[in-house]
């Protein structure tokens, strides 16, 4: 076999790999697109759930509630199909109502969005998610003054206003948890090198 064919041969055979690699990650794409669809089923859950529980207070009109008392106080959860929630992320601009997660961690992103940090009684509320369409992708088209509300499992309900957008690096979990903020919202970008970051202060809570 002479030398050109070869090198024919070698071509070919990596072209055909490299459709293969493309292939392989245009399948998982889709299924992980799939499987966090499903947290859309989970946040109506957990509206259901938010409702029953303001429905089942008996705390009286003029008693402070618990978190204000005690900013520290542990996120209330409910678990749903093995996994641990502690509420609801309702995204108005961008018509999405998603479930939130009590941990972060490499699975559970693909599942639904996750607590990175902190909480809405403390005012240090970090959330990530993936950049999937039915997730995080678009929240870098938020502006100034868009609304978004988090509800905890016993339908306590935190709306906030957005006040800036910025891009992070990876490795700057720093600068992700400094500043005065309320909450913070990130996803990563498509090459995964800088994070979308969102940044609110809260409005209002009942």
């Amino acid at each position: 076999m002479n030398r050109s064919k070869k090198q024919g041969i070698a071509l070919m055979t990596f072209g055909v790999l490299v459709l293969a690699v493309a292939f392989s990650m245009v399948i998982s794409n889709i299924f992980s697109e799939k499987k966090a669809e499903r947290s859309f089923d989970v946040a109506i859950q957990l509206s259901e759930i938010e409702e029953s529980a303001r429905n089942e207070k008996t705390t009286a009109e003029n008693e402070i509630p618990a978190y204000i008392l005690n900013p520290a106080k542990d996120l209330p959860t409910k678990e749903i199909d093995g996994e641990i929630y502690i509420g609801r992320i309702e995204l108005h601009t961008l018509d999405l109502s998603l479930p939130v997660l009590a941990e972060l961690d490499s699975e559970k992103l693909t599942v639904a969005p996750c607590r990175y940090k902190g909480s809405p009684y403390s005012g240090d509320f970090i959330i990530g998610a993936h950049n999937y369409r039915s997730h995080f992708s678009y929240i870098d088209e938020l502006s100034g003054g868009d609304k978004i509300t988090f509800t905890d499992v016993e339908g306590n309900s935190f709306e906030y206003e957005v006040v800036g957008l910025e891009y992070l690096e990876e490795t700057d979990t720093e600068l992700m948890e400094a500043g005065d903020w309320d909450m913070t919202i990130f996803t990563c970008t498509y090459d995964s090198q800088r994070r979308i970051t969102v940044r609110t202060k809260m409005i209002k809570q009942e």
